[in-house]
């Protein structure tokens, strides 16, 4: 029997044992480096597979988003020079230069009629983009609600469109020294930049190119 062959055989001396024990010393032996060998590299192979699966996977989806964008392409382009149209035609109704500066003195002249103290108005040099500029005014005003109110109110009601941004602004209520004009309790300080904004026609877009160039 195997298991008296095994009890009496000398480990020691391998090749001595009977034939029944070294092939079970054998295919026990083979049986441990088969699973080693799963272990060591058959599985670590599975892992980088799924990997490599999951990459694929990654990849193809980003290969149908990108297709998707490049057949729509035509579309995405006609889609932006529309809205780059539509707002140049926005622009082309900002006042022009020689409009400008009638603009500023009827936006001071607006916060006048509307009862505020205007302190400070002093328009800041212009800052030039593609096919319009900005015009930075550094304000302060004191008003009470109802007369900003009244301000913005008038602003918009001027015969050109007004763009008024306002950047740095604050608002805060006034101290009771600081009207010109006597007592500003319970009024408001309105005190920082506004930028409004006018339309940069080709010509001068040329002109600018022109006195730009070497």
């Amino acid at each position: 029997m195997i298991i008296d062959d095994l009890r009496s055989a000398d480990f020691s001396d391998i090749g001595s044992a009977p034939g029944s024990v070294r092939y079970l010393i054998l295919s026990v032996a083979l049986i441990l480096i088969l699973v080693a060998g799963y272990f060591l590299f058959i599985d670590d192979k599975k892992i980088e597979l799924e990997q490599s699966r999951q990459q694929e996977l990654a990849l193809m989806a980003d290969f149908e988003f990108k297709q998707q964008k490049a057949a729509n392409l035509e579309a995405y382009e006609q889609q932006l020079a529309d809205m780059e149209e539509l707002l140049e035609t926005m622009f082309r109704q900002l006042p022009n230069k020689t409009e400008m500066d009638k603009l500023l003195v009827d936006i001071s002249q607006t916060a006048l009629a509307a009862g505020i103290d205007v302190q400070l108005f002093e328009p800041q040099a212009e800052a030039f983009q593609d096919f319009y500029a900005e015009r930075p005014i550094a304000i302060r005003m004191l008003g009470d609600y109802h007369e900003f109110g009244d301000f913005v109110g008038g602003v918009a009601a001027l015969p050109r469109v007004v763009i008024l941004t306002m950047h740095d602004i604050s608002l805060k209520r006034a101290a009771a020294n600081q009207s010109r004009y006597g007592d500003s309790e319970g009024r408001l300080i309105l005190e920082g930049r506004v930028k409004t904004y006018r339309y940069v026609d080709e010509e001068e877009v040329a002109q600018r190119a022109a006195e730009a160039a070497p």
